[in-house]
């Protein structure tokens, strides 16, 4: 926590203050307004991002977009400045993972006053949503976030045990199709063998490959039937775990439950004799010393 927060000095290190609470805060109103505006904004600058990109949409409100863009990019280089302004430590926040792609994106408009054809970085502006994962610190988010990073983490070995495996049979059926297939009909490499082992693994199908032996096109049938199973496994690993997360949530509230229960049971009564507490309602006798308790 930064100095200021313990001892505030002057009216800059409260302003610093109340700032620090807004912006990384998410238990008061302030701070809930101020991640839900930033949401917003987000996702608006990203949809004046993508329009710009559509030919008659540009073409018709071309000065409007950049205005627009204008207006998200000042609001974004402010709240970057507010950040560094009120961190304990700005340069740890400038070379974080968020202070990295806050800073990127709001870098193309900047650049675009000074260099020419800077328009190409633009598309680095679409970094904004990854800011939408700062977002869920909210407390709506951050219980269920929490439950699936355990999952995930918890289901991390079986999930690269699955794609390893996956990977063996498509590099070993896509070097029996090369052979089976040949150059003549499409299959001029084996990287390109297995290429079309995952797409049809996958049940893309682009359709540029087609094998039309026999044995091909038996190995290309056992391949779709596969890929719907495929699909599933990793879906299941994860809900397992996440099964097992929310099991541990509830018998630990049911724990909490009984817990409160017990400490209900007890009273106020004191033991004249070893002055022992925390005795049941229907206690007699001091659970402690055996004095006869005086209800």
């Amino acid at each position: 926590m930064p100095n200021y927060f313990e001892n505030p000095k002057s009216k800059l290190d409260l302003f610093r203050q109340k700032m620090y609470i807004i912006i990384y805060g998410v238990n008061t109103p302030a701070g809930k307004a101020f991640d839900i505006g930033l949401l917003i904004a987000i996702l608006l600058s990203v949809f004046t991002i993508m329009a710009e990109t559509v030919e008659g949409i540009d073409h018709t409100y071309h000065k409007e977009l950049i205005v627009l863009e204008w207006i998200f990019t000042i609001i974004f280089t402010l709240e970057y400045a507010l950040r560094i302004f009120v961190s304990k430590k700005p340069f740890r926040y400038i070379f974080s993972f968020y202070g990295i792609i806050d800073f990127l994106s709001i870098l193309p408009m900047f650049l675009s006053i000074f260099i020419t054809g800077s328009h190409i970085l633009s598309s680095l502006r679409i970094l904004r949503l990854l800011r939408l994962f700062r977002i869920f610190r909210l407390i709506e988010f951050v219980e269920e976030s929490s439950r699936l990073k355990v999952a995930l983490m918890a289901s991390r070995a079986k999930i690269l045990v699955f794609l390893y495996t996956v990977l063996i049979i498509a590099v070993l059926i896509g070097t029996l199709m090369y052979y089976i297939e040949g150059p003549e009909n499409g299959f001029t490499s084996i990287p390109r063998s297995v290429f079309y082992t995952i797409v049809t693994l996958t049940t893309v199908g682009y359709g540029d490959m087609v094998p039309t032996t026999a044995l091909g096109q038996f190995l290309s049938m056992i391949l779709m039937v596969t890929g719907y199973g495929i699909i599933a496994v990793p879906t299941g690993i994860v809900g397992v775990e996440v099964a097992k997360e929310v099991g541990k949530r509830i018998s630990q509230q049911q724990q909490d439950k009984d817990k409160d229960k017990e400490h209900n049971r007890l009273n106020g009564i004191v033991c004249s004799l070893c002055n022992q507490e925390g005795h049941r309602d229907d206690a007699q006798y001091c659970y402690n010393c055996g004095h006869h308790l005086n209800t």
